[in-house]
């Protein structure tokens, strides 16, 4: 009988086609709910991205060679590519391939690293020379990226897991960044178990997060996300943001990222941050990071093929 019943359901499905599915299917009603609140105009564009396949983006390595020399690589394994213009190292592939597939990986000359991951090393911006901290390192990709773009950045990277600081170790060695780097293995919202006392020019917080935004990379955050994740992940952005303007010096620079789409890490992290810091001003990230939000920039995920992010740049006035 079962049998039966299940021959009926395909031989409908046939005929008349699947149900279609809802965008926001598999989003958890709490979260569903946070979005439509959080963005009421975009919301079913973001179930709608998070369905679909996300793209593989690259970033040469300056170290390496040029864009265009990377380009021509790719063109001549028949692998179809184009550069990101507002991207000084971006490449966006036509299709997805194997990492083994793509010319020179294995010699560092470029990385998996999709475009809004990379728009953090523009937001940042350190001077030539200055010392940079990066508070949550792992896996290293944009500490990596700071330093193909400028070596002579003296740059800290931190890491709570020594596991994932062990990835930081494997990128720099694959890339050829990071020989002068300091990795170390510590909590970066104790900077008392760690800090030599010399204050950073530029603070990097790519802070642990809900990852609302990668949900069409990570579908699985859908199943293990949960509300009361999100509330000991705020304690825990505030607890970072603290730390990182303490080592930060009068005049620099700290940039506030995360791969969430929830305002409570977000803009509004960022209201109470600057509510209860007298030296803080929030300056602008600049356009090219998505809509206005708050003291910041959020990209929604999908836009411009890429991944949802959020962009904060702080500067310390005293």
């Amino acid at each position: 009988r079962q049998a039966g019943m299940v021959n009926a359901l395909l031989r409908r499905a046939l005929r008349d086609g699947l149900p279609e599915v809802a965008a926001d299917a598999g989003w958890p009603l709490w979260l569903r709910d946070a979005l439509h609140a959080d963005w009421p105009q975009q919301a079913e564009a973001i179930f709608a991205a998070s369905q679909q396949a996300a793209p593989l983006w690259l970033r040469v390595n300056r170290q390496r060679g040029t864009r265009d020399a990377y380009l021509q690589q790719l063109a001549d394994a028949g692998i179809g590519a184009q550069a990101a213009p507002d991207l000084a190292d971006a490449i966006r592939l036509a299709e997805s391939v194997p990492m083994s597939a793509l010319p020179g990986f294995a010699d560092g000359w470029v990385s998996v690293q999709d475009g809004s991951a990379q728009q953090v090393a523009d937001v940042l911006a350190p001077g030539p020379g200055a010392r940079v901290l990066d508070a949550c390192a792992a896996p290293g990709g944009k500490s990596g990226h700071l330093l193909e773009r400028d070596p002579t950045l003296r740059l800290t990277a931190l890491d709570v897991d020594a596991r994932r600081m062990a990835r930081v170790r494997e990128t720099f060695q694959r890339t050829g960044a990071g020989a002068q780097a300091q990795l170390q293995v510590a909590d970066a919202a104790q900077p008392e178990a760690w800090w030599d006392g010399e204050a950073f020019d530029a603070v990097l917080l790519d802070a642990p997060c809900s990852a609302t935004g990668i949900v069409r990379r990570q579908p699985d955050v859908l199943l293990h996300r949960r509300r009361e994740d999100v509330v000991a992940l705020q304690a825990l952005q505030a607890r970072l943001l603290d730390a990182g303007w303490q080592v930060l010096r009068p005049g620099g620079v700290l940039v506030y990222a995360t791969c969430s789409l929830l305002k409570d890490e977000n803009a509004r992290q960022l209201q109470a941050f600057l509510a209860r810091t007298a030296d803080a001003v929030a300056e602008d990230p600049g356009a090219a990071c998505g809509h206005a939000d708050g003291s910041g920039r959020q990209r929604l995920p999908g836009e411009q093929d890429r991944d949802g992010f959020f962009y904060a740049r702080l500067r310390k006035t005293a």
